[in-house]
């Protein structure tokens, strides 16, 4: 259909429950998807009140209606309520750049992360593992030893990041960073999820603490920066990426700010989306020892060794296994675009002004798409399974062009973690639940507790 042909689509048909259950579906993003698509269908439209208030939000849950979505760039704008809140509290970044200045920048970062590069600097994920399986044993592996999944996680993921792209060792920094992380990151959501917001200026308590977490964050960032400055010979890829990109018209560099900020949102990402995929995958491993077994004589097949990431290709029934944890607990629940101009999604016609969230793990969940959703089964991810799927019926990094830069370092550095842990300890979860919460990124909630032993 014609661009002139959209303004005689139908709006996006209203979602039919009360503002209340509304309320509570949005402000609860990764299961309200859920509860929204269900009662409104695959496009759906959610208003709060007049459009100056608030905007219209759509939510898209099918995988035609997502294609139209992620696929249409030039309509689109990275830039809505959730972005303005993240850029206000912590600055400009890749994660919140309009597109005219997104385009350089992520062109500028795009070699850091290409299939080469990524298995040249994404090995030290085996070792970091490695070394948290070696803590274990000292404390007790033999006997059988009570963990927390998601402590252990994120520091394995800390320490990896930070000796593979940022050149520095964040072991003694990790839990001051992850609480900053989360501080500011929940400070950010819940602003833009409330349809009247307190004036920024106003200097809130949590206001106050949002400005303090970024702020420590920031001060991480720069040490790191001027570390590189003061040794040219420092293996920091991305902060290396970062000192060398300018701007293709005025050929400037980025500003110190510029590049911390940056840095900031990669720590972000780069820590809670890997963290929490190890962590589901473990915790659903846990549930299931014949999986578990497979895995490990997958990894037994390769020989008594350190993993690299040439194994990956061999690692195909733990890839499976990702892939299936990914699917139920995606790295977001959701990615939100502001509609810069009215366009057609799933022939409908999206409105200019209007918020427009695909609903990631509620596609990934849908009965419709998936047999028995809720139960974990890595054969779904069998490649003669996986040729029978629909184009965007699985995108936990969402898709299209402003896709996360950082997904295949994401997948080769958990595959590779997940690989070596399973190897050397067995796993049986202690809850049935896996409790998350969904500031940005979806990540664990309280401790997940399981009992190892060594294999």
């Amino acid at each position: 259909m014609v661009a002139s042909d959209v303004s005689r689509l139908p709006k996006v048909p209203k979602n039919p429950l009360s503002l209340l259950k509304l309320l509570e579906a949005v402000r609860v993003f990764n299961t309200g998807g859920e509860v929204l698509s269900a009662a409104g269908g695959p496009v759906t439209r959610i208003e709060f009140g007049p459009k100056w208030l608030m905007p219209p939000l759509v939510l898209v849950t099918s995988p035609a209606g997502i294609g139209d979505v992620l696929a249409r760039n030039h309509v689109l704008g990275e830039r809505c309520i959730v972005h303005d809140e993240v850029r206000h509290l912590a600055g400009d970044s890749l994660f919140v750049l309009p597109n005219e200045r997104w385009i350089p920048r992520k062109r500028a970062l795009q070699p850091v992360f290409t299939n080469h590069n990524v298995r040249r600097f994404s090995g030290h994920m085996s070792g970091a593992a490695q070394e948290v399986v070696d803590g274990w044993r000292t404390a007790g592996l033999d006997g059988g030893l009570d963990v927390d999944l998601d402590l252990a996680c994120r520091r394995l993921t800390m320490q990896s990041l930070g000796r593979s792209i940022l050149g520095v060792d964040l072991n003694e920094r990790a839990d001051v960073i992850a609480d900053c992380m989360h501080v500011a990151s929940g400070y950010a959501a819940d602003r833009a999820l409330r349809p009247v917001r307190v004036p920024r200026w106003l200097p809130t308590p949590a206001r106050r603490r949002a400005r303090t977490a970024v702020a420590t964050m920031l001060q991480v960032a720069d040490e790191m920066l001027q570390a590189c400055r003061a040794d040219p010979d420092r293996d920091a890829p991305l902060v290396r990426a970062l000192m060398a990109a300018t701007d293709p018209v005025t050929g400037a560099a980025l500003s110190d700010r510029d590049i911390c900020n940056d840095l900031l949102i990669f720590m972000l990402a780069g820590h809670d989306t890997t963290a929490t995929a190890l962590t589901h995958s473990l915790w659903a491993l846990g549930h299931h020892p014949d999986l578990q077994d497979r895995v490990a004589a997958e990894v037994a097949a390769i020989g008594a060794r350190e993993l690299t990431p040439a194994d990956v290709p061999r690692l195909t029934y733990t890839r499976q296994v990702l892939n299936e944890s990914l699917r139920l607990c995606p790295p977001a629940a959701g990615v939100g675009r502001l509609a810069l101009e009215d366009f057609e999604v799933a022939g409908y016609r999206v409105q200019a002004g209007s918020i427009v969230a695909v609903g990631i793990q509620a596609v990934h969940r849908d009965p419709a798409l998936w047999t028995d959703p809720m139960t974990f089964d890595p054969e779904r991810f069998a490649p003669e399974a996986a040729a029978t799927r629909q184009r965007w019926q699985f995108v936990p990094f969402s898709g299209g062009p402003r896709s996360c830069i950082g997904e295949h370092f994401a997948l080769l550095e958990t595959t590779l973690a997940l690989a070596t842990i399973v190897s050397s300890v067995e796993i049986r979860s202690l809850d049935d639940d896996f409790p998350v919460e969904v500031p940005y990124t979806t990540v664990a909630k309280g401790p997940i507790p399981a009992r190892l032993t060594a294999r």
